[in-house]
């Protein structure tokens, strides 16, 4: 048995028109239907519902819209939305389960482990999950399509084997093929680097809110925790059910570690992308080979902008990035007590959160011991 989460883009749904496409929805059900019959289990996290909002409402699709608005379109669009699925499904005996879900909720380890019974519960009764962004109440996630790093999330939090990601696109191209005729499709991708991320460009299309560069977040956090992804065009023919069989299609993402465990999965979902602590080269030793806490005193450089209790990246002086972990403290403190003894902190800052910025029990070590 496999578990798959399925994500699905507006751009998917609406086979690039500004209105949901139910022919595409009977084929999204026919194919769950025949990896069901095989034994795998599938969870679909769906975007949609603006789109669906949009059209019950008759607003003009290309308009801009501002945030209420949209959250105006996403409340009106989400019961749409699920009773279309309910509605299709149901021809081919397909029972659902709607999950309206907020990367806050993900955030909260009591809520965390909610989501996770809720949804592992569902499975067991052959239920089949349909999440989407709770966009009625959230704000951010609606600007930047969220859920496609939502759908790594979930692949994480049900230690899902596979993530496949449904776009409009072939997968990640070396160039823009929109623009450059010389483009390649890249067949697998077995590190996420600077050079990657370099080539995952801009946003999406007026109807979606994410572009590649969100789907490289997801593949990113999802391999990570220990689950492999797939980006691959949503309307390539039985494109589910082939890649279920191993075909290749797309863009392969293998997995870069095996299933951390749930603390662990908790920790890495809650990643600033863009923060970086950088260590020497003694407090990477002290990580990487004796499982150590990370202290004050061994910090060389911070980046990015994070609070206390979010997990940040951290590097060692050749840019490697060898571990994560729950900061003790936020970014600005950080960078008034980069490199100073524990003893230092309090008279330095005013206060202090113990020794440890890091605390060996909220780190993931990413580097392995030579």
């Amino acid at each position: 048995m496999t578990r798959f989460v399925v994500k699905l883009g507006t751009s998917v749904l609406t086979a690039g028109t500004d209105r949901l496409h139910r022919p595409y929805f009977v084929e999204l059900a026919r194919q769950i239907v025949r990896l069901k019959a095989d034994g795998h289990e599938v969870v679909l996290v769906s975007s949609g519902a603006i789109a669906a909002g949009k059209e019950r409402l008759g607003a003009d699709p290309r308009r801009r819209s501002n945030i209420p608005l949209k959250q105006v379109f996403a409340a009106v669009g989400q019961s749409r939305l699920m009773h279309i699925y309910e509605q299709i499904f149901d021809l081919y005996g397909l029972q659902v389960a709607q999950a309206l879900l907020t990367r806050d909720d993900l955030r909260d380890r009591r809520r965390y482990l909610n989501a996770r019974n809720t949804l592992t519960l569902c499975l067991a009764q052959g239920i089949v999950p349909i999440i989407n962004e709770n966009d009625a109440v959230a704000t951010a996630e609606i600007r930047v399509g969220d859920n496609d790093n939502l759908s790594a999330l979930v692949a994480g939090l049900i230690d899902a084997d596979l993530l496949l990601i449904l776009t409009d696109i072939a997968g990640l191209y070396s160039a823009d093929p929109r623009t450059d005729p010389t483009a390649e499709l890249l067949r697998e991708v077995p590190v996420i680097d600077e050079r990657i991320w370099a080539m995952a460009g801009g946003s999406g299309t007026h109807r979606g809110t994410g572009g590649m560069q969100t789907k490289i977040q997801a593949a990113d956090l999802a391999t990570r925790s220990g689950v492999a992804v797939v980006i691959a065009a949503g309307h390539e023919p039985d494109v589910i059910v082939r890649v279920a069989n191993g075909e290749r299609i797309g863009t392969y993402f293998p997995a870069t570690t095996s299933h951390p465990d749930a603390r662990q999965r908790w920790i890495l979902a809650e990643t600033v992308r863009h923060s970086r602590i950088v260590i020497d080269e003694g407090a990477a030793m002290a990580l990487i080979q004796y499982g150590k806490s990370l202290l004050a005193a061994g910090i060389r450089e911070v980046n990015g902008e994070f609070d206390r209790g979010q997990t940040v990246r951290i590097f060692d002086l050749a840019g490697r990035e060898i571990a994560r972990g729950l900061t003790q403290y936020r970014s600005s403190d950080l960078r008034l007590i980069a490199g100073l003894r524990s003893h230092q902190i309090g008279p330095v800052l005013g206060y202090d959160y113990g020794p440890e910025i890091v605390h060996r029990d909220d780190m993931v070590v990413l580097a392995t011991k030579e």
